[in-house]
């Protein structure tokens, strides 16, 4: 009650100054004994009616760091008993405290930076390793998402793989994330789910995708498939999807054009694929993709064939009317997004130090941008997680 007070205080402007923490130190060490030291007496009751044989055996000390800083306790115990019960309560660090550490984890910054900003708070520096052991507390959100049951509540789904960086002993190793989005009627944009994969190989995406469809995600109505043309993707959908039209992705597929033209001729290039893409119709799209290939098919035969061996898949999108529809469906574009948050967020960090932690931020920024998006899923800074 009496921190609840402290805190409106401060709500209404109303500063004690430093002078008050000390105090409040030794005021709460001596409420937090004083019941340790009851829990005693009444473990020694019980047991003496129950003729059990056991005696005090000293104190040892144990720190509980606060929001009026570090408190250091003599905890009582006997042969068989600690009052720990009392401790666990309070907590070794308060919830609060927990939640501006892993705050501050999603964020992006660094443990020892995580630690500074809490100096402030706290009086004292946090540790690195105690901000890392507080992150670990992710894990159980992390992996309660990665099995949570799924519906077929989307119109488009999206597939992309982006490669991230995480530390070894023999340097940076690069680590595809492979990710799935889901588009909802109404227009929001739901990450699904995400993998940590060895590769981007057909069987890494069949077990991806297998899973998705075990929990739920089994494809019932999707319009269409929106991927980024890689060669394990699309030889896993027709296993793991099958009969799900297919939008190959623009943004990929005019930079793997574009790579096949000389830098000069590229922004007359650009135009004339921007043609095909931006048509009112499909017939109107089959009508510039002839204009561009018969324009560059003697000077640059491969980009045309680059063009013209997926033109289908690239019309995908124009079974919707609205070309408003079309452009929200035609790239993979809104996973790109979320992973330069996810490089934002963790450029302090250089690079991931284990596949955990990889997986905690991943989750984390994602669940944050899900929520942005008005999507609920489960999230991690409350006080019950």
């Amino acid at each position: 009650m009496a921190f609840e007070m402290v805190k409106a205080m401060q709500a209404e402007g109303l500063e004690w100054g430093e002078g008050y923490r000390p105090l409040g130190r030794q005021a709460l060490a001596e409420v937090i004994e004083q019941q340790m030291a009851m829990a005693i007496d009444r473990y020694l009751d019980q047991i003496e009616a129950d003729d059990v044989p056991d005696r005090r055996n000293g104190h040892y000390p144990r720190h509980l760091l606060t929001t009026l800083g570090d408190i250091e306790l003599r905890v009582p115990r006997t042969r068989r008993y600690s009052p720990a019960g009392v401790l666990r309560a309070y907590a070794r660090r308060e919830a609060e405290i927990d939640r501006v550490i892993l705050a501050g984890f999603v964020l992006g910054l660094s443990t020892r930076k995580v630690g500074e900003t809490l100096l402030a708070m706290l009086g004292r520096e946090i540790s690195a390793t105690t901000v890392s052991r507080v992150a670990k507390t992710l894990d159980r959100a992390v992996a309660a998402f990665h099995r949570r049951p799924l519906k077929n509540q989307y119109k488009v789904l999206m597939l992309d793989g982006v490669v991230l960086a995480r530390k070894t002993g023999a340097g940076a190793l690069r680590r595809p994330v492979l990710v799935a989005l889901g588009l909802r009627p109404d227009g929001k944009k739901e990450i699904i789910d995400f993998r940590l994969a060895a590769s981007e190989s057909a069987a890494e995406w069949e077990r991806f995708l297998t899973d998705l469809f075990r929990r739920g995600l089994t494809g019932e109505g999707l319009d269409m498939i929106c991927v980024d043309g890689g060669a394990g993707l699309l030889a896993a959908l027709p296993i793991a999807l099958p009969g799900i039209p297919v939008q190959r992705c623009w943004a990929h597929k005019i930079r793997n054009i574009l790579d096949k033209i000389r830098k000069a001729d590229q922004p007359a290039a650009k135009r004339a694929i921007h043609k095909v893409m931006n048509a009112s119709n499909a017939p109107a799209a089959r009508a510039a993709a002839r204009r561009f290939a018969e324009r560059f098919k003697h000077k640059y035969p491969n980009a045309v064939a680059c063009l013209r061996n997926d033109l289908d898949e690239l019309l995908t999108c124009f079974r919707y009317k609205s070309s408003v529809q079309r452009k929200a469906v035609r790239t993979t574009n809104a996973i790109e997004r979320r992973f330069r948050e996810v490089r934002r967020r963790t450029r302090p960090m250089g690079s991931f130090q284990d596949i955990t932690s990889m997986d905690r931020i991943l989750f984390a920024v994602f669940t944050h941008e899900n929520k942005a998006q008005g999507v609920s899923t489960l999230f991690l800074l409350t006080q019950n997680n």
